[in-house]
């Protein structure tokens, strides 16, 4: 599905991805794991557009997107969930989710009450402003905004950061089910060992903005490894 290929690229004159080398088969749920610094955030930007390449390729189902602007990539089917999720605060929670279902066509009540299906705790939210949602509330508005675009592959960018315990394993339990029916690709960037290794069916390792090692997730228990990559011990 997903294929990239000795991609650079970074912010100005300052370079970060180096050569980065990867594919992604169609269902398929990868993790990307490394340092603070390291270019996990900012391979997302450069696989969404919002960074340009300055050399490489990114091949997505077959067509060259590596020139091609954000919008376009959305169009294609990549949906991108950002560190920090970034709703929109005014809006209402069925507010949100009609903004993620723009693009698609048919029953737009009958998409927002699919995503309500799998995401049932925004069900008595739908009319709070995001703004008033809690962290965990607004991580899952911001998932359940992006699969109703309908996208072929998700961006995720570390959707445990700051939030409650209780949410992070409902969207653990929320992605998996995704993920073991079929239809839907992930690129997961996550310092969390547990939502990762729970969701991710192989992880790779980034260091100073190149791909130097493809793990298991049981490998992720290796203390050794972990330290190497992430700088702690858990």
């Amino acid at each position: 599905m997903l294929k990239v290929a000795e991609l650079d690229a970074g912010y100005g004159r300052i370079p970060v991805l180096s050569g980065v080398n990867l594919a992604v088969e169609d269902g398929e749920f990868i993790g990307i794991l490394g340092h603070n610094g390291m270019g996990k955030t900012t391979l997302l930007r450069a696989l969404m557009g919002y960074l340009p390449a300055a050399s490489g390729r990114v091949i997505f189902n077959g067509v060259d997107l590596t020139r091609a602007e954000p919008y376009a990539r959305a169009r294609s089917g990549i949906g991108y969930v950002p560190q920090g999720r970034e709703i929109f605060p005014q809006l209402s929670v069925r507010e949100n989710l009609r903004m993620g279902a723009l693009k698609r066509n048919g029953d737009e009540a009958a998409v927002i009450q699919a995503a309500l299906e799998q995401f049932p705790r925004l069900k008595r939210l739908l009319d709070r402003p995001g703004g008033a949602l809690s962290g965990g509330e607004q991580q899952l508005l911001a998932i359940a905004r992006c699969l109703v675009g309908d996208p072929k592959l998700v961006l995720l960018d570390e959707p445990t950061e700051g939030i409650q315990p209780s949410i992070i394993d409902e969207i653990i339990e929320t992605l998996g089910k995704l993920r073991d029916k079929g239809g839907l690709t992930m690129i997961l960037v996550e310092q969390n060992l547990e939502f990762i290794s729970a969701l991710s069916q192989r992880v790779l390792m980034i260091q100073k903005g190149a791909i130097v090692r493809s793990a298991k997730p049981d490998e992720l228990h290796d203390v050794g490894l972990i330290h190497e990559f992430i700088g702690v011990d858990q």
